[in-house]
């Protein structure tokens, strides 16, 4: 069995791997345009930034391996041209030498990829201007670090790959300006989550342009030494790093006549197959199929591509494997000392669906608060009014972040509700956790809003006509005022809670929403109909209003 891999990196390298090991006789072919066979794309913004010092440890795997460790030939530099179907074969030239060649295929596997979206398009860049996809992106971009006196840079794009820019540049003491042309970062989350990282970021000294794109530069001396905004503006700087999302590469696919996707992607089946079945597609060129909506999404991540990877090289080496799983987007960044990470749908997602959803939103520890160290996070759930589904997560805080959205993810893939969600047994010991953890927490405010004990208000809300009750301390009020409210601290409530009107819509409102749950609880209790408590508390609503 002849089985040829167009592309290395995740999806194509973990391919070529898994068809090896279910099939010590088949002939492996791997060609790559590129110079570099399977690289940690994930890990070139910290080598930029210094913090993986060594180049060679991005460097995963090398021609020689694959040949030494698996007898898999890998052919780089050569880029595939053609795809005849009926020939089983594929055409490809030999970018070293500029000679045509042949591969014929019993089993064909496109694995390639993605490329960076290009604004400017139509002009040549300077070479101060790159993306940072490949190794000699990279490369050229620490070349202008070490050759210029790069003082100021831009970096274009406010998704994972740019903040991950944004922290190596400023770490290396650069002055840094984030332009995004949505109205805020972090597509994947909500606004106001995404707000949590775009104030750290200002807090850093971070220069934050919102809704706004890169246009245009101004050249001097083949240098550019300023970017030109869509809205005019223009920022100067010594360098520009572009990371403005990805789209698939997918003309391989087209020229042979294979389904394109309705999102642009290939269509592939379970097992990877498209709708030619000799032919397998893998990585951020398909659509997967969304474990929340059940329809084809892309989602260019390197998990998704190195989990498709292996089930079409199982699959293409013995005909069998077991199905790929749906996909949920999730996903985890750091940016300086926060991170941020999410799994699922966001309510923008969701309402542009008008898909019913409930959301809530916890503050708490990283671990026992009694024990040093621990870091603050913001939790928010999103699930369905009707049965409790879990829909999606965010969170965004210190460490700990990660092993949340984690549980998280996991219990959405298996289609659990909030419920469930609260009967999860979590670790806990005081360096780790809590007795009652935050995705806990989480779900017990959202069991208490789908069962109206009490439900549950956006911290978005307008709250015009309500009775509106502030339980913080007078500290917390001055701090972060809420006009209109009627003042009653929490330890105060047994004393004066008569001093409310039982007959109005009341809304109860503390820093994060645990009092204010307190409060509320002890409002029903004595009668009152019509009590609900603001998610998240002050501490998300104050955010509505910045910048």
């Amino acid at each position: 069995m002849k089985i040829v891999i167009v592309g290395g990196v995740a999806g194509g390298a973990s391919a070529a791997t898994r068809a090896r090991r279910i099939n010590p006789l088949a002939e492996i072919t791997i060609l790559e345009k590129g110079r570099y066979i399977s690289f940690a794309n994930c890990g070139l913004p910290y080598h930029v930034g210094g913090e993986i010092e060594t180049r060679e440890k991005l460097l995963v795997a090398t021609p020689e391996l694959f040949w030494r460790r698996f007898r898999v030939a890998v052919k780089t530099e050569h880029e595939v041209t053609k795809i005849d179907r009926n020939g089983r074969c594929v055409h490809a030239v030999d970018l070293k030498s500029d000679s045509e060649l042949s591969f014929p295929y019993d089993r064909l596997i496109l694995s390639t990829g993605s490329e960076p979206n290009k604004p400017v398009a139509n002009t040549e860049w300077p070479v101060n201007v790159s993306h940072l996809w490949t190794l000699p992106d990279m490369d050229r971009i620490i070349e202008s670090l070490r050759s210029r006196n790069v003082r100021k840079a831009v970096v274009v794009g406010g998704g994972f790959v740019g903040l991950e820019v944004v922290e190596q540049l400023h770490r290396l003491g650069i002055e840094v300006s984030l332009v995004e042309r949505d109205k805020q970062i972090l597509a994947p989350h909500d606004a106001l989550f995404a707000r949590i990282i775009e104030n750290h970021l200002r807090e850093k000294g971070v220069g934050l342009k919102l809704g706004a794109d890169l246009q245009d530069f101004t050249i001097e001396n083949g240098l550019a030494t300023a970017a030109v905004l869509s809205d005019g503006s223009t920022i100067e700087t010594d360098l520009i790093v572009v990371g403005a999302g990805v789209r698939p590469r997918t003309a391989l696919a087209v020229e042979a006549g294979l389904t394109i996707g309705q999102c642009g992607g290939v269509t592939v089946n379970s097992v990877m197959q498209t709708s030619d079945p000799n032919i397998y597609a893998v990585g951020d060129m398909v659509e997967l199929v969304h474990g929340v909506l059940n329809e084809p999404v892309r989602i260019p991540l390197a998990g998704p591509a190195n989990r498709a990877g292996r089930i079409a090289g199982e699959h293409a080496a013995r005909g069998e494997a077991t199905a790929m799983g749906k996909v949920l987007g999730t996903a985890i960044v750091r940016v300086f000392d926060l991170t941020a990470a999410c799994t699922g749908l966001n309510e923008k997602l969701l309402a542009a669906r008008k898909i019913p959803f409930k959301s809530a939103i916890i503050q708490a520890a990283s671990h026992a608060g009694y024990f040093p160290g621990a870091q603050s996070m913001q939790l928010k759930i999103v699930y369905s009014p009707g049965d409790g589904k879990l829909l999606g997560a965010q969170a965004v805080g210190g460490e700990g972040v990660d092993k949340r959205i984690d549980v998280i993810a996991t219990a959405i893939h298996f289609g659990a509700t909030v419920w469930q969600l609260a009967e999860l047994d979590l670790a806990y010991a005081p360096p780790y956790g809590s007795a009652k953890d935050p995705v806990h927490m989480a779900a017990f405010a959202a069991c208490n809003d789908l069962s109206q004990f009490p439900n549950l208000v956006a911290p978005d809300s307008v709250l015009n006509g309500m009775q509106i009750v502030d339980v913080r301390t007078a500290k917390e009020r001055a701090a972060l005022p809420l006009p209109n409210a009627i003042a009653i601290e929490i330890d105060d409530f047994p004393e004066r809670w008569q001093e409310l009107d039982r007959s109005k819509p009341t809304v109860v409102v503390c820093h994060s929403g645990k009092r204010a749950h307190i409060g509320a609880c002890w409002l029903r209790g004595q009668g009152f109909r019509d009590v609900s408590n603001l998610t998240g508390g002050m501490a998300i609503r104050s955010l509505i209003s910045k910048p």
